[in-house]
């Protein structure tokens, strides 16, 4: 299995960050449809979907890309490497790529289609990238940086009430705090890797599995699934259970799939922290959610009266096949 051996001042010095590109990346890998889509990843999976596809039906060099970029269980080092401190925004993050050589991008790309051996390979790279982050994140950018921050939050309590067990083991498939300073990173049979003197972050996006990166020797990267989905300004809630029971609560609803505290269904929704606690009062009363604590958090989840709720509406929203 794969193992990164920290020491005690690596620990102090990790970190959680919100990463422009990464979410990008996410997004990437379900338009080009080698990821599976999370419900509230896309506004609108359909369309942008056949965007995308129209977009890169006059782009033979990226489709080339694409197929050479994302593979299963594999993705290429030119979308990994973590942000560096002074790198804020998504132009920031995508220099690396801009300046890029072309012979060292080929060289990190799987293999041996001619159509990537072309001089201007950085700039048309760019150019799938920037398409994504522009059509795709950019419209609900803000929706999905709420959802981070919470998920930052959360975490954070978790670490620093519970430690790194607590925080690290759920953070994404086949990671999990080993002890003594060893992380398992995922499944596979890699040497382990040190990583004394160096600096981890820790980043949330929207995929389904995330991924690790570095850039070599000092800074390493695990971009890990958001918990809870993402609101989609309520149109999450199948529409059968907004109509019985109101459109915010079947969006708090609908994002219970994994425990949340307030702070989090505030940040994810938008919703006003009175309101929801409100709602979250009734639900309680109906037995849809119960609560319990998580070191200093109040964590809400749905009871299987809930999920029954949430099961029988999303049928009947579903049209007979």
């Amino acid at each position: 299995m794969g193992v990164w051996l920290v020491d005690a001042d690596v620990l102090a010095g990790s970190r959680f960050r919100i990463s422009a590109l990464a979410e990008t990346v996410a997004v990437l890998g379900v338009l080009a449809g080698a990821w599976p889509h999370r419900p509230g990843q896309l506004a609108s999976t359909a369309q942008q979907r056949a965007a995308f596809r129209a977009r890169m039906a006059d782009d033979p060099v990226g489709r080339a890309f694409l197929k050479a970029a994302i593979l299963p269980g594999w993705l290429t080092d030119i979308l990994c490497p973590p942000p560096e401190d002074d790198e804020h925004t998504f132009d920031d993050e995508m220099q690396r790529i801009r300046t890029a050589p072309a012979a060292a991008l080929r060289a990190d790309l799987a293999g041996d289609d001619p159509t990537l051996d072309v001089p201007d390979l950085a700039d048309r790279i760019a150019a799938v990238l920037d398409w994504v982050w522009t059509e795709a994140v950019v419209p609900d950018w803000q929706r999905r940086e709420r959802a981070f921050e919470a998920d930052i939050i959360a975490r954070t309590r978790r670490l620093s009430t519970s430690g790194w067990a607590s925080a690290l083991d759920d953070m994404r498939p086949n990671m999990r705090w080993l002890g003594e300073g060893r992380i398992q990173i995922n499944a596979y049979d890699y040497p382990p890797r040190d990583l004394t003197a160096g600096q981890l972050l820790f980043i949330p996006s929207t995929s389904v599995r995330g991924w690790v990166g570095w850039r070599r020797p000092h800074r390493y990267s695990v971009v890990y699934p958001c918990g809870g989905l993402l609101a989609e300004g309520g149109t999450t809630a199948p529409g059968a259970l907004r109509r019985l029971i109101g459109p915010a609560r079947a969006t708090l609803l609908s994002l219970l799939d994994n425990p949340m505290s307030t702070t989090q269904l505030v940040s994810v929704t938008g919703f006003a922290i009175g309101a929801v606690g409100n709602h979250l009062k009734i639900m309680l009363d109906a037995q849809l959610v119960r609560r319990r604590r998580a070191g200093r958090s109040v964590l809400y989840y749905r009871t299987p009266d809930g999920d029954r709720l949430i099961r029988i509406a999303t049928d009947t929203d579903t049209p007979p096949g």
